[in-house]
């Protein structure tokens, strides 16, 4: 059974009225750790420390007409996985919202379009805290989530997935570092300028990160910007290793020893990204959380939808409720067996065994895919931590997953950046 805050003030409750315990109907004796008592002692936990999710699609819905992040939206009927209301329901406090744009034609005119759409997302998410101010605030710095949270208010960040908006300009980095922009994902689904993708049907281009890329990366190592690998190949993660001054970040990335997708990470890079000193951010996608039988019939379904399907910023609601009624119907022609917060918490297991508990954290992809059995929007994040309750990890390595370890991360990403920044003015 997978929880929602109704169910949690109920347990509250019963709890209240028997002291603090469940007790056993027949001889009214304490249960030992009844899980009425564990799913109390895990949400005590998940409102004590910081969650932090790494990444969430979210400005893609901001940038939709009409769209309200101070309004509670129906996941079942709008497709939104993340708002304000639903953030505080599943005691979530800060988030990384990526201004996602997808790889288009590699040239100045599809160059500009990127940069038109990359800024009007960032330039939304920045007005939505400023007109959400009760409630929300724009973070920038690491200590800034934990302010905002001592305050009673969510962190929200901003990230860009895909560098294919800085075009050929290295300028651009520095100028979505001043608009807010903390990380940068180097690529996304197909190869751009920067980097191969892991899903590229033509394979690999530059052989890892282009000379452009790495360009970028000493740009983000100078700013104090987190690289993010996620979505590159595998070369793409071992070259940026290798040319980042800074830990770097897989913001949404599972293991693939657990799943055998392109997309998660072997244990040879589990093991890398822990003597990088980084961090992989565990996703909610469930492709990349259990096997997929195979089914030629569905892909090719898919397939065909996505080929008719009008680039983001020129898809209109109506667009967007079609394009969700098609794909239902697709999942009820061809179903595929659920992923669960289980899966989840499988993936943390060996991730948390093979690279240390210190680089591991969560990065649910809402609104750009993720969303599982137990997990299915951002008010459902406390089902994690149950679940990692019930698996016997303690209060401390929660809140390393949840979110210390990426503080640390982007700790560790601005010390480079004062220090490169202190040897250039030398």
């Amino acid at each position: 059974m997978f929880y929602t805050r109704k169910n949690y003030l109920v347990i509250f409750a019963l709890l209240l009225l028997t002291g603090g315990c469940v007790r056993d109907p027949d001889t009214n004796a304490a249960t030992p750790e009844a899980e009425e008592e564990l799913i109390a002692r895990a949400l005590e936990i998940h409102d004590r420390v910081l969650t932090f999710d790494s990444h969430a699609d979210t400005p893609l819905r901001m940038i939709e007409p009409g769209f309200d992040m101070s309004e509670r939206h129906d996941p079942n009927e709008t497709g939104s996985k993340v708002d304000y209301p639903r953030m505080k329901e599943g005691g979530l406090d800060a988030i990384f919202f990526a201004a996602f744009v997808a790889q288009d034609i590699r040239d100045d005119d599809g160059n500009t379009r990127a940069k038109a759409l990359g800024l009007q997302m960032i330039d939304t998410v920045v007005a939505s805290t400023q007109q959400n101010a009760d409630i929300v605030g724009l973070a920038l710095n690491p200590e800034d989530a934990y302010e905002l949270e001592k305050a009673g208010k969510r962190a929200i960040y901003i990230g860009i997935e895909n560098g294919y908006p800085i075009g050929a300009d290295i300028a651009n980095v520095e100028l979505y570092f001043d608009r807010g922009v903390r990380y940068i994902t180097l690529v996304h689904s197909s190869n751009n300028d920067l980097a191969d993708s892991a899903t590229d049907p033509e394979g690999p281009e530059h052989g890892g990160i282009s000379a452009f890329g790495k360009e970028v990366i000493r740009e983000m190592n100078r700013l104090g910007m987190i690289v993010d690998v996620s979505h590159g190949s595998d070369d793409v993660f071992f070259d940026a290793i290798t040319e980042s001054k800074a830990p770097i970040i897989a913001s949404h990335s599972n293991a693939r020893a657990v799943t055998d997708h392109n997309r998660n990470m072997s244990d040879e890079m589990l093991k890398a990204m822990a003597k990088n000193g980084g961090v992989v951010q565990l996703t909610m996608l469930a492709s990349y959380l259990r096997d997929m039988p195979e089914n030629p019939e569905r892909d090719a379904a898919i397939a065909e939808l996505r080929a008719k399907r009008k680039p983001a910023d020129e898809m209109t609601r109506e667009d967007r409720k079609v394009m969700r009624q098609a794909m239902s119907e697709i999942n009820e022609r061809f179903p595929t067996p659920p992923a669960t917060v289980q899966h989840a918490v499988d993936h943390i297991d060996h991730m948390v065994a093979i690279a240390g508990i210190d680089h591991v954290g969560i990065g649910c992809d809402f609104d750009g895919g993720g969303g599982i059995e137990g997990v299915f929007d951002a008010s459902e994040v406390m089902n994690i931590t149950i679940e990692l309750v019930r698996r016997g990890y303690t209060e401390e390595e929660i809140e390393k997953i949840w979110g210390g370890n990426l503080m640390r991360v982007f700790t560790e990403v601005q010390a480079v950046a004062e220090e490169m920044q202190s040897q250039d003015v030398s």
